[in-house]
């Protein structure tokens, strides 16, 4: 499989790649990869995730690895290069959000607000000078390309990309949801929102969202998110696992750079959203050399160029974001952006 060959190419060619015995709640954690991301499998017979590092680990990571994400420029070889897709498909072209509240525990039990907050936060992002970032990214290019100039197809952004939310609250959700129980519930939303036809989760994701106190293993100790897909009889389905994030305290963005307690839902969140746009079905879509995507090397940065902001969005609204890594800026050096 293309993402298997690309994580031993990862391991075999990379002197800084650490090979982790940590655990994901009791699935095994085989590649840890990138300046301030990681690719793994934690579960047997699941495509790798990718995992959003808490703040400590990213900060760790950056440390270990060098000036990667750091918010400056570099060279040409920091860029996401494209690694040629899955069936074709590695950017959303037109993408399509769908949010799922899962299980019963969400009832009475949001007291940081979470829902209303991603809700609002995902009706804001399309058609921003902050998502537009991902557009100079595309698919339908050679592997090892990292500028489009105008071949490919580019992924979009188009307003009102949430496409609709559920609140799956007719029963509980697991207390600890492992991988394939979230790639479930994220087949279960495709039904339900009726993308069960030929090519209809081509250019969409599921964010399955977990109530209060019922989040994954290993959340706020060695995530703090992460985005994967599943195979189904509707199509390869891209999804993120969020738990709720306030859980995690500063761990996950609580308070970080001063932007409120409330910071890391969307940081963390728009982390997810733009890295499954650029690489919907990891890890063939767009990543650098190390394995890092279009968030993983601008994640938590707290000054400097690049750094973690509030942005105000078209509908005038403002959220707390991180930025997002551009091949173009500099000069094509690349580096840190809150805009393009």
């Amino acid at each position: 499989m293309k993402h298997a060959k690309f994580l031993r190419g990862l391991v075999a060619g990379l002197s800084l790649t650490a090979l982790s015995g940590m655990a994901v709640g009791a699935q095994t954690s085989v590649v840890t990869v990138g300046s301030a991301g990681v690719i793994r499998y934690i579960e047997k017979g699941q495509p790798p995730v990718v995992i959003h590092l808490t703040v400590e680990q990213a900060q760790s990571m950056r440390e270990m690895h060098g000036a990667h994400g750091k918010g400056g420029g570099g060279s040409t070889t920091n860029n996401l290069i494209y690694n040629g897709g899955t069936g074709g498909i590695g950017v959303e072209t037109a993408p399509k959000i769908y949010l799922i509240f899962w299980g019963s525990q969400w009832t009475n039990n949001d007291p940081s607000g979470e829902a209303s907050l991603l809700e609002s936060f995902l009706n804001s992002i399309g058609s921003s000078s902050w998502l537009n970032t991902v557009t100079q990214y595309c698919q339908g290019v050679s592997s090892g390309t990292i500028f489009c100039n105008g071949a490919g197809t580019l992924v979009g952004n188009q307003a009102y990309m949430l496409a609709g939310y559920w609140y799956d609250n007719g029963s509980a959700a697991p207390t600890k949801p492992t991988q394939s129980q979230i790639a479930a519930e994220a087949v279960r939303a495709a039904q339900y929102f009726g993308n069960t036809g030929a090519g209809s989760n081509d250019t969409t994701q599921y964010v399955i969202a977990t109530a209060n106190g019922y989040n994954s293993s290993g959340f706020g100790r060695q995530y703090c998110a992460y985005h994967s897909y599943t195979t189904s009889s509707y199509g390869d389905i891209a999804y993120t696992n969020l738990p709720y994030i306030t859980d995690a305290g500063t761990s996950c963005g609580a308070n970080f750079n001063g932007l409120g307690a409330d910071a890391g839902i969307t940081i963390v969140e728009g982390h997810e959203a733009a890295e499954t746009m650029t690489d919907q079905f990891p890890s063939t879509g767009w990543l650098d050399s190390s394995g890092s995507e279009i968030g993983d090397k601008c994640a938590w940065i707290s000054s400097g160029q690049g750094a973690s902001a509030d942005v105000t969005f078209p509908d005038g609204l403002s959220y707390p974001v991180q930025s997002l890594w551009s091949n173009a800026f500099n000069s094509g050096s690349g580096g840190c952006v809150l805009s393009y």
